[in-house]
């Protein structure tokens, strides 16, 4: 746990950073909801928010009232355990609460926070406000991702920012990393942040493989397009091949061919794709086709984790070939907070490694992330491994 001060300052940085990433927007642009996995900015600035009254203020401040009693029910987003709540495909119906109120709320959250926390309180308290940062900070990531989104289908394709550097291309080499056969410990041993779904430290036994010291680029992912990997069966799953032909997909999200030349939609706007920039936004399926046309395969979370002392991460995060299961002994929190990461265990790839958008310390080479094969909204690219 980190030092009663300090988690105070890490909870206080966190509420500003949010907020500023909200700073390019326009009033319209909190509102929308191209799709269901994309919320809208002002459900997130509100949501994260909930999260510290729901579980630290309504519990442990009596003197605490709430804000709106309606906020509950709007920013709810899937603990059953807490009540009824919006539907999520809903959230870009909300035209109210305004804005205005919604950062209202917000200040208003921050300095009762403030207020319980001027004291030395119970461990279990510094816990919970721990978890609210870090669960703040994954919003901070969908923020910037599901901001993408909105203005990447703007017909317009507006810029967010001039500042956010997207394409950070790997300046080292390519080159194969040996990994000898032999029992490897996986998940978190340490006293620092963790998710439950690290927990469980355990030995895995792995075979002799090699794994790439780079991430794929977009140069690489080009020559598949372009011999035809999309129109290739025998390169994908069979859910994988529907998807491509259900959806007409026939490159990388925000991919636009433009006479000639590939672009793509970035952050900064509308701009001609770098070749060695690492590939992004693809889904697990386009990986898993990609590997096959190469030769090669996807790592598991288990070699990625063992490797991962070898290489550079963080840019990306990157699909594994391992389904998203608990580790030996997982254990679920009591009450919602139980639902955080356990009720997903199902029909999930797990994703290693962090990305541009991903908060300072807010990753770790045991953090295991977790996305249905068909997403690609995220910073989501790929290693290769033999």
């Amino acid at each position: 746990m980190v030092l009663t001060d300090s988690l105070l300052d890490f909870f206080l940085e966190t509420r500003e950073h949010t907020e500023n990433l909200c700073k390019p927007l326009e009033t319209e642009d909190y509102v929308v909801q191209p799709i269901v996995d994309v919320s809208p900015p002002k459900w997130h600035l509100g949501h994260s928010t909930w999260f510290f009254e729901e579980f630290i203020l309504k519990a442990h401040a009596p003197e605490y009232r709430l804000f709106d009693e309606d906020f509950a029910f709007v920013f709810n987003s899937y603990y059953e355990t807490v009540g009824k709540r919006v539907v999520r495909s809903d959230r870009g119906n909300l035209s109210r609460p305004s804005v205005e109120k919604i950062y209202a709320y917000r200040r208003y959250v921050t300095e009762a926070i403030k207020t319980l926390f001027q004291n030395h309180r119970p461990k279990a308290w510094y816990d919970l406000l721990e978890i609210g940062v870090h669960h703040e900070k994954q919003h901070q990531e969908l923020l910037l991702t599901d901001i993408k989104y909105i203005l990447g289908n703007n017909p317009l394709l507006p810029k967010y920012s001039t500042d956010f550097e997207e394409h950070a291309v790997e300046s080292h080499s390519r080159d194969w990393i040996s990994m000898s056969e032999g029992i490897y410990e996986i998940g978190h041993h340490s006293d620092s942040f963790c998710y439950d779904n690290e927990l469980g430290r355990h030995k895995v036994y792995l075979q002799p493989y090699q794994i790439a010291n780079t991430l794929v680029t977009n140069k690489d992912f080009i020559a598949f397009v372009e011999d035809g990997g999309y129109q290739k069966f025998e390169l994908w799953h069979a859910d994988g091949w529907d998807w491509v032909n259900q959806q007409r997909i026939t490159a990388p999200l925000y991919w636009h061919h433009i006479n000639g030349i590939w672009h793509h939609y970035t952050l900064k706007g509308l701009q001609e794709i770098d070749n060695n920039a690492p590939l992004t936004h693809i889904s697990y399926y386009e990986a898993f086709a990609y590997a096959q046309w190469k030769g090669c395969r996807l790592p598991t979370e288990f070699e990625w984790e063992a490797a991962q002392g070898l290489f550079t991460w963080g840019r990306r995060w990157e699909w594994t070939e391992s389904a998203y299961l608990p580790y030996p002994d997982y254990k679920k929190a009591d009450g919602a907070l139980g639902e955080y990461n356990g009720k997903f265990m199902v029909n999930q790839k797990v994703l290693r490694g962090g990305s541009v958008a991903t908060p300072k310390n807010h990753t770790r080479a045991t953090y295991r992330n977790f996305f249905q094969p068909p997403l690609r909204w995220q910073f989501t690219g790929l290693r290769l491994a033999k």
